[in-house]
């Protein structure tokens, strides 16, 4: 097993990662680490979008790590090792024969490892860092809390995903979290983890090309916005069926659409001074990236 180490220089950086578990799939996390972050401070793991522009996401939150002294550490995931919604959003669980990967194989548990060369290399001390995914790394974002023990997270936010996997083990994945050996205790695991989706009111477009239209999508609702409010209401029934805490919220991010940008800078005003700002403040000239 690899002991990599991680430490991001003052400001912008970029270091190569190598997985344990796909040695022959590099990556690369993007870091902005200011001045006067310490080793308490905190750390915030940001997912990319289907662009797989870790760099662009990194950069949206600059100026919240400014004002916090946090750290942002947005791993990038190519699409030349990491090719299409298979590979990232769904995270590698099924193999293109249809087979069930390995679980140390899947994608969402390296996040976790990422936090944990960071804590090796003594950048940072903190037990637990936040992450927060928009669109494909929204999708990322929520399957990693079905699948994955999620002690290395004191925060998840899901912004925007295009489609979410329904916690039910009567659909397969990635419509649900059947097929892929996971039982009760994983759904009673992650329905009571505070986990947050943040959907943007006006990302209603329907004819996004960017838009997942598959059938299962599309049983969700027309747009991304329906749809996070369907798997919200869908999660609520099906704890109180089977008589499970359930703790996720569903945040409204009203006069936001399909903005990267946008849903970054609500998700650091949540969590770091606890609000969300209006759309006229965390709207720029700017065009948020996807």
């Amino acid at each position: 097993m690899t002991t990599t180490t991680l430490t991001p220089e003052i400001g912008r950086s970029t270091l190569p990662f190598i997985d344990p578990h796909h040695l022959d799939r590099p990556l690369e996390v993007n870091f902005y680490r200011p001045a006067d972050h310490g080793p308490g401070d905190p750390v915030v793991i940001v997912q990319h979008g289907m662009l797989r522009n870790g760099d662009e996401y990194r950069d949206f939150w600059i100026p919240a790590a400014e004002k916090h002294r946090i750290l942002i550490a947005a791993p990038t995931f190519s699409d030349m090792h990491f090719p299409g919604p298979e590979s990232y959003n769904n995270g590698l669980v099924i193999e293109d024969d249809g087979s069930l990967q390995p679980f140390e194989k899947w994608l969402y548990a390296v996040p976790a490892r990422v936090f944990a060369a960071l804590k090796r290399s003594g950048v940072t001390r903190r037990p637990k860092a936040r992450l927060f995914g928009h669109s494909a790394g929204g999708q990322f974002a929520h399957r990693m809390l079905a699948t994955q023990d999620d002690g290395s997270f004191e925060a998840v936010i899901a912004a925007n995903p295009g489609w979410y996997t329904l916690p039910t083990l009567a659909r397969n994945f990635p419509e649900g979290l059947g097929g892929i050996d996971l039982d009760e205790a994983n759904l009673a695991r992650w329905f009571a983890y505070p986990m947050h989706i943040f959907a943007g009111d006006q990302d209603i477009s329907t004819d996004d090309p960017n838009l997942p239209a598959q059938a299962e999508a599309l049983r969700q609702g027309p747009h991304r916005y329906a749809r996070a409010q369907f798997v919200y209401d869908f999660a609520r029934r099906e704890a109180n069926r089977l008589g499970l805490p359930f703790q996720w919220k569903l945040i409204r991010v009203e006069g936001v659409g399909h903005d990267g940008a946008a849903m970054s800078r609500a998700a650091a005003a949540f969590w770091f001074e606890g609000r969300i700002p209006s759309a006229k403040e965390l709207i720029t000239e700017e065009v948020g990236a996807l």
